[in-house]
């Protein structure tokens, strides 16, 4: 009887690597989503973070990137942006919280350090889960997608929403834990706890080495 579980090695021909909402919305210091805030503001709430974002978690993002594309691991991109100049196709939820990003923004755009290539392929979402305002399990099916790597911002949000839908819908998920970021490392910490049973989680040293 064959035992199962998600602690299965990356395989690289049914494998893709899913960047989580890295553009310049979120992951610039004048990204729309600061734009409200004042100076003193933005460094007690976002201080941290950036300084996460910038000197450790990109850089963990870069290296996943060049060791997926080395392996020929399918490399995609997700990020908040509307099908409207409006918005008005956004989820209720956006909506209440104030997130706009208009079609063809550059807010929507994957930041330069991350920037696609080639026909990798991207997706606007204008949901927390890229599996319920986006056709990506559809396109994941059909390139023979079981296993999917997961890095991004926010930690528990997003990124932890991802996770469960893709779970749920069959995938293998392993969360690249230093390639991810939330606010505080407290609220990451406590993400990382409450999304365990749902994934594997491995560093991005773990993963390249999987993938070499």
């Amino acid at each position: 009887m064959t035992t199962l579980s998600r602690e299965v090695p990356i395989v690289a021909k049914q494998a893709a690597l899913l960047f989580i909402d890295v553009q310049n919305f979120a992951a610039r210091r004048n990204g729309a989503e600061f734009k409200e805030m004042s100076k003193d503001e933005f460094e007690k709430k976002c201080g941290w973070y950036f300084q996460q974002l910038e000197t450790r978690v990109v850089p963990n993002m870069q290296r996943l990137q060049k060791a997926a594309r080395a392996a020929k691991v399918e490399v995609m991109y997700t990020t908040i942006e509307s099908l409207t100049l409006d918005g008005r196709d956004r989820s209720l939820d956006y909506k209440i919280t104030g997130f706009h990003v208009p079609k063809g923004s550059w807010d929507g755009k994957v930041i330069d350090e991350l920037a696609p290539q080639g026909d990798e392929i991207w997706l606007p979402k204008t949901s927390s889960s890229v599996f319920v305002s986006t056709h990506i399990d559809y396109i994941l099916r059909q390139m023979g997608v079981k296993q999917l790597i997961l890095s991004g911002i926010v930690t528990d949000q997003c990124v932890e929403s991802a996770i469960r839908d893709a779970c749920d819908l069959g995938y293998l998920v392993t969360q690249v834990t230093d390639a991810c970021a939330t606010y505080t490392q407290e609220r990451h910490d406590f993400s990382l706890r409450a999304i365990k049973g749902y994934c594997r989680q491995r560093t991005t040293d773990q993963v390249i080495a999987e993938l070499g």
